[in-house]
């Protein structure tokens, strides 16, 4: 039997409808972690059923570090003015541009990355790899250039107030919590050093 109090402490660390936690909860037998990993599974689901929608709305939200030696700007967008003046949709957004100000990300998302970027990559790694057996090097490389870009690519990234999420995965579970369309439109992060 799933109770009242199971149901309330799953929407206060996802933030998503009682009624979506009480049926993860039911799914997972009651298991909490089971069913956190049921919600962000439909999360993605959800979200790329919702792809498809027009982004008509939004917010531009700003994060100035303590001492106002960095910063950042961020263009979080959604469909409509009703999600855009939701107090936890903006929290949302001033956590991403919190986290774009301490972490740097470079492009939004992977197919961002330019192919000159990728050759001046590949040829560092290159480097890395000239010891190694010849049949070994091409799947080295790449995981070395994978795990490269994913620090430097917003939307792979994970999230510095839950190492567990990625950015892509917050983004998916405020749509799953919203019920619209949302994305990062545009970014960019300032430093005086």
């Amino acid at each position: 039997m799933i109770t009242t109090e199971q149901v309330k402490e799953l929407r206060e660390r996802t933030g998503i409808s009682i009624m979506q936690c009480k049926k993860a909860l039911e799914e997972t037998e009651g298991d909490m972690e089971k069913a956190i990993i049921v919600l962000n599974k439909k999360s993605s689901a959800i979200a790329e059923k919702k792809s498809a929608r027009t982004l008509g709305s939004g917010v531009v939200q700003s994060y100035i570090h303590a001492g106002g030696g960095a910063g950042s700007m961020l263009e979080l967008l959604c469909e409509t003015d009703f999600v855009a003046k939701n107090e936890d949709f903006k929290t949302l957004a001033y956590d991403i541009a919190m986290h774009i100000t301490a972490v740097n990300p470079k492009f939004l998302k992977k197919e961002d990355i330019t192919d000159e970027d990728k050759t001046k990559a590949k040829e560092v790694f290159q480097k890395e790899v000239e010891d190694k057996p010849e049949e070994m090097k091409e799947k080295i490389l790449e995981g070395k250039l994978n795990a490269y870009f994913n620090e430097k690519v917003l939307l792979e990234q994970t999230f510095i107030k839950d190492s567990n999420q990625t950015i892509n995965n917050l983004v998916e579970s405020a749509i799953q919590k919203f019920g619209e369309k949302i994305e990062i439109g545009n970014f960019v992060r300032f430093s005086i050093n």
